[in-house]
């Protein structure tokens, strides 16, 4: 028995990687009567054979993991977002934040396409940018020229383990093809009726690249915050959560509660207005689901 980290997982296969080499191998039946599925980025222990296969025997505690895209042990997000075609979407981004956010995984934002805007709807990318920035994410603002020369930001992926995520058609294989040229991943037009590209990424895989490795993972336009409880939602909200110790009440969740910190602070400017109206949209949407037994 050996151990290994996953970094491929297709058709019921998954390829392990270890100092010896690669190994092509499948999950105990075990795992499907537990309900248990291996993810790319787990570390297991497994049996190999002389033909570079084996049998996946288990899995070890994982510090975190995400059902979409399917992965774990994550140490970092790129969330790529386009400014234009698609259009920049300031709430679906705080969706993918709030989500990464819960799993503990370190953001950083890229957003796409700046060429193809005026000189006033670039001006407000700038102040979205801004906004992000006060906060603490990292922030880049790039043309399509500028897509295809990434040495200022290898230096995120050196010594970690990545994601690249984001909707549909802003970049994600055209970045991973930017930092790691071998990996020649499918791009693919917009569809200038429905607004968004078409899905290229047909598996997830963890890559060499920048010094560490990275999950080109399919794009996806919808997240639910189904995972996230009211009590942890402020906790994702890193300006949000600085400022909760100074609110008069213990568990104040920011909305009606008076001698409230946060909403002070938007009141004075601190915290974006659009960003804690995205998080009471997302509040009244947790607190509206309907409880699972």
């Amino acid at each position: 028995m050996t151990e290994g980290r996953i970094i491929k997982a297709l058709s019921g296969f998954y390829d392990v990687k270890n100092e010896e080499g690669t190994f092509r191998c499948r999950g105990r039946g075990v795992f499907r009567k537990k309900n248990i599925t291996p993810l790319v980025g787990d570390f297991v222990e497994f049996d190999k054979s002389t033909q570079g296969e084996g049998y996946i025997l288990s899995i070890k505690p994982r510090k975190n993991a995400l059902i979409r895209p399917p992965a774990a042990n994550i140490d970092q997000a790129i969330i790529v977002t386009s400014a234009a075609r698609p259009d920049f979407n300031p709430l679906l981004l705080d969706r993918f934040l709030v989500l990464i956010e819960s799993k503990h995984i370190r953001p950083v934002i890229l957003i796409t396409k700046k060429d193809l805007l005026s000189e006033s709807e670039e001006a407000d990318l700038l102040d979205w940018q801004a906004v992000y920035q006060q906060i603490g994410y990292s922030v880049e603002f790039v043309s399509a020229r500028e897509l295809g020369d990434f040495e200022f930001l290898k230096q995120h992926f050196k010594d970690c383990v990545s994601i690249v995520a984001g909707q549909s058609g802003v970049g994600k294989s055209s970045l991973l093809n930017a930092v790691n040229p071998s990996l020649e991943l499918q791009t693919d037009d917009i569809s200038t009726s429905l607004g968004r590209g078409k899905h290229t990424t047909r598996h997830v895989e963890l890559v060499e690249a920048g010094g560490g490795l990275v999950a080109d993972t399919p794009g996806f336009s919808t997240l639910d915050l189904t995972d996230i409880s009211a009590e942890e939602l402020s906790d994702c909200f890193p300006e949000i959560s600085e400022r909760e110790p100074g609110c008069k009440f213990r568990g104040c969740y920011h909305y009606k509660e008076p001698k409230c910190a946060v909403k002070q602070a938007v009141e004075d400017g601190e915290i974006a207005e659009q960003r804690y109206a995205h998080y009471i949209r997302f509040l009244d949407e947790i607190n509206s689901r309907k409880p699972r037994y």
